[in-house]
């Protein structure tokens, strides 16, 4: 699944090409996750504005459109579990995955989703439903000043759940998906069973502070390609390659030369380092 580090390059990859462009069609192919809300051809003659992001979710303004289109308005994107944006100066025909075009003056911006779990959405701002009830329940993100080790601490204290699954869980910080969660509990020595609330100060710190390198690190990168991910222009990620615990399931830790292991937790599979990560 796309996590922050790849809707984040994704995100990079597709503001400046598509800001101020003119929309001239709209194509929907087969039906995503929910449906768009707005018809097609009411997106035409509107101007895309500075693409944001805001978790896994991607917002693309849409300005002053002739069928009434506010100011305000926008599309939600989300790329699921396997969803893709890509930019296209000359778009094919649409393939069998390509579930989205919005066709601008300049290029082609395509959803392709072989699952169909992403997501087109038209909400009249990021404060209307239903872009406000899709993202009402997302934690701080990472690299923002008010993450502050304190408010860290006190949200970590507050669950009882294992830590990794409170990190997956995305209320308390974004973008922490399973690679990066696994891998920043191991560079912060945690055990990815720890309940949450038994984190001391101190190991939250680390924990912060792993979190923070392990996601700058995979933008970095491209962030990671395990199957689908490709970035606007075609690039895929290569963080995987750098992974410490990730995928290396019997294989020697790269810090202390013991085995790494794998166990499922939530029905995700979870990497460590027994010897480097302890409860």
């Amino acid at each position: 699944m796309p996590e922050l580090p790849e809707v984040e390059v994704t995100r990079r990859g597709i503001a400046a090409p598509l800001l101020g462009a003119r929309v001239l069609a709209a194509r929907l192919g087969k039906p995503l996750r929910w449906p768009l809300g707005q018809a097609e051809q009411a997106l035409v003659g509107s101007t895309v504005g500075e693409v944001a992001r805001r978790g896994k979710y991607l917002w693309l303004p849409l300005h002053s459109g002739p069928c009434g289109l506010g100011d305000d308005g926008g599309l939600l994107l989300h790329l699921g579990m396997s969803g893709s944006l890509a930019l296209l100066p000359q778009a094919p025909a649409p393939g069998p995955h390509d579930h989205f075009d919005l066709i601008t003056d300049r290029c082609t911006l395509r959803l392709n989703d072989p699952r169909r779990f992403g997501a087109v959405v038209w909400s009249a701002s990021l404060q209307a439903a239903p872009a406000a009830t899709l993202l009402q329940r997302l934690g701080a993100e990472p690299f923002d000043p008010a993450l502050t080790l304190q408010a860290f601490h006190a949200a970590l204290q507050r669950r009882r759940a294992p830590v990794k699954a409170v990190l997956l869980a995305g209320d308390v910080v974004v973008g922490a998906g399973n690679i990066y969660a696994c891998e920043a509990l191991f560079q912060a020595g945690i055990h990815p069973a720890l309940r949450a609330d038994r984190i001391s100060r101190p190991r939250a710190a680390r924990l912060l502070a792993a979190l923070r390198g392990t996601l700058a690190r995979a933008l970095d990168l491209g962030g990671s390609t395990l199957r689908d991910f490709t970035d606007a222009h075609g690039a895929s990620g290569a963080f995987q390659a750098e992974a410490a615990v990730y995928g290396r399931a019997g294989l020697s830790c790269r810090r202390c030369g013991g085995s790494v292991r794998r166990t499922v937790q939530a029905q995700r599979s979870t990497y460590f380092c027994p010897r480097c990560q302890r409860r």
